[in-house]
This record gives structure tokens, sequence and C-alpha cells, in this order.
């Protein structure tokens, strides 16, 4: 199969889709890799690196597209590349197509057969191919948030870890998951007072375990969330319901009550965020102020640390991609938990829960994939 791998260009997104070592993999299978020039500069591979994995350096990203039977990218298409995009060919990269129908169209329009990371699952009920950024985007979220909270950035100057005879901040992450689970960890690293609230005890049991006594765990209600909030100096947003767009959780009627330059940092923004007054940020731009708390939204955070997260994206996606490049559409029939990473095939969608998000009718992924 012909492979390809375009040059990422959303505001600030440094990552690559496949990394020198990938390409040596599909190479190694018999694939042709086409790689855009330049893809890789941001986790600090030229083309000649490239070159030397076996890759076809090729000098635009049209070439890319045209030439290539899948591309392999980091985040969702842009206007200009879902308008490339064909019948017959696959895309394989994270789509988060519930709170975007502007996207959605155009993949419906294009007759590609798109495969999320994000859907993708394993024998575990687990998001393997989501699992490495939520890790990543989880530990970054304290950083963003500490950062946030210095006077200079709009915050109100408060240290997490605090100093001997000063209490440290306080932070409450919304969700036990991945993206909770590492931000938790990272906020007990620096000295933070910790609380974690979720839905579920056996989650909430297995948090306390993990820590001894060093976060509070709360279970998930309207009064805890609201509580915890006001007590807060940092808020992660650390909710997911696969596919799905986040439920808000925390209302603009609660940021009354929180303390003012407070930060809010939303994990969930890439599925709509779980604030009602979120709204996607870029590195470039980050944070915003409403009612006199900072938010803190970038939907690609994991972006900036390019070099780590691109070889994370990497160990993770590679398996499933050589599977997809082995095999074509057979690797979807073959392999449910790929397969549930098909979100649009043909013009129509194959994800329940974004069918349901933007008013589709839903098309069984089995019913729709026909293999000669």
């Amino acid at each position: 199969m012909r492979v390809g791998c375009p040059r990422e260009i959303k505001n600030h997104e440094y990552r690559v889709g496949l990394t020198p070592g990938a390409v040596r993999e599909y190479v190694a299978h018999g694939h042709q890799v086409f790689v855009e020039s330049g893809a890789g500069a941001g986790i600090g591979a030229d083309d000649g690196v490239y070159a030397a994995a076996g890759a076809t350096v090729l000098k635009t990203a049209e070439e890319v597209f045209s030439r290539s039977d899948m591309i392999v990218k980091v985040k969702e298409p842009q206007p200009s590349e879902w308008a490339q995009l064909r019948e017959g060919q696959i895309l394989y990269t994270y789509l988060h197509l519930a709170p975007d129908p502007e996207q959605t169209a155009g993949l419906v329009k294009s007759g590609v057969t798109a495969i999320a990371y994000e859907t993708v699952t394993d024998d575990r009920g687990g998001l393997p191919l989501l699992a490495p950024m939520s890790e990543v985007a989880g530990r970054l979220s304290i950083q963003a948030g500490a950062t946030a909270l210095q006077k200079a950035h709009g915050g109100h100057g408060v240290l997490l870890g605090g100093v001997p005879g000063v209490l440290p901040g306080k932070v409450v992450v919304i969700g036990g998951g991945v993206v909770g689970h590492n931000a938790a960890k990272m906020a007990v690293g620096i000295g933070a007072d910790v609380t974690v609230i979720d839905r579920s005890i056996p989650r909430l049991r297995e948090l306390d375990d993990i820590y001894n006594g060093r976060i509070h765990t709360r279970y998930s209600t309207v009064e805890a969330i609201e509580e915890e909030c006001f007590s807060a100096d940092v808020v992660i947003g650390a909710v997911l319901i696969p596919g799905a767009a986040a439920p808000k959780l925390v209302s603009r009627e609660m940021l009354s009550g929180m303390k003012k330059g407070a930060v809010l940092v939303d994990v969930a923004i890439d599925q709509g965020g779980c604030f009602e007054t979120s709204k996607p940020t870029t590195h470039s731009d980050p944070t915003y102020v409403v009612d006199g708390i900072v938010h803190y939204c970038v939907a690609n955070m994991p972006g900036a640390v390019p070099v780590t997260s691109a070889q994370a994206l990497n160990n993770a996606t590679l398996h499933y991609g050589l599977q997809l490049a082995d095999k074509g559409l057979k690797a979807l029939i073959d392999n449910p938990h790929l397969r549930n990473g098909l979100n649009v095939h043909q013009g129509r969608i194959t994800n329940k829960a974004v069918a349901e998000a933007l008013g589709y009718d839903l098309a069984e992924p089995q019913a729709v994939l026909k293999v000669a």
C-alpha cells in the first residue's frame, strides 16, 4: 500500500503522524511511504532522516494526498485537507467528530474511510490509541494550570506546591480516568492538595489505594463539583465519553462562587469541553478570562511536547496502522477493536455516538464494509 504522511498544519502542532522509526516498519512490511517535506521538523527529524528510513519525500501536501492510499496524521484534517481526501482512501488520525459538524460534513462528502484513533478499543475495554496522549495531556494540565495561576498570566498568584509555613494550592480533578490519574500524579508530585471527583466508586477506591491518603476522592454529584470548585485554585476537566461530546459539568453560574483568578484547564475540549464557558484556544493564545476565572482550553496540548508525544503516539498507532496497510479494509473486518475506530465510510457515519450527537443516520460498520 502507498502510505502518506503530510505535515501537520493546525496551529502550533509539531507532532508528526509517522516518525522515522515507524516509516522503517511500514517499509519493512513492503509498503511505499510518502512524507511531505518538513513533516518531521517539530521532532528534529529532517527530510534526510526520513529518506534514510526508506520514505519518498515529496515537496507538497497535495502530492502526498494524491499519491497515497492511506493518510496517517495526528490531528483532525483541516478544511484544505479534507477537500483533498477521496473515496477509496483511508484516513487514520484523531478526529473528535461529535463537536465538529463542519469536519464531519467534509469527511462525509469526500467519501473517505476515516478511522479515529480515539475510538479504537482493546480487549480490556480501554482506548489504547487515546491513552498515550491522555497521559501527556493529563501531566501537562498541571504545568499549564500552575503557569496560568501566576499573577503575570492572570491567575491569583498561588504556588501549587506551597512552601514551609504556607498552605499549598488546591487542585480539583473532575474525572478519574487516564487524564485524571496523570493530572493527579503530577499535582501530588509537586505537593498540591488534590481532590479527584468521579462517578465510579470502584475507580475512586482504586485511586485511594494507589495514593494511600495523599489525595481526596469524592463521588461526582452537582453538589460535590460545586463545593470543590468553589475552594479550588486549579480545576482540571478530565471527563470522557468515548466518541461523544463531553458533558458540561461546570456551569457559568458556578464561576461566580469560585476564587477570582482561579484556573480552569479543560482537557476535554477536543470533545467540546466539560465547562459551559469553554471554547478552543491555541498554544499561541492559550487562555482567556470569563467572570474573573482564567480558562486554558488548548485543543492540542500534547503538541507542545512533540518529541515525547509523537514517539508515544507512534508506539500506540503503529500496530493497527500496519494492519490497515497490510490488509486494507479487511483489517476492519478481522479486528473488531480496529473496526470500532471506523467513524466515516463512503459518505456514511458509522459511529453511534457521532451519529447521535450530529443527527446522522447510523450505518453499522459491518453492514457497510465490503471486502472483495
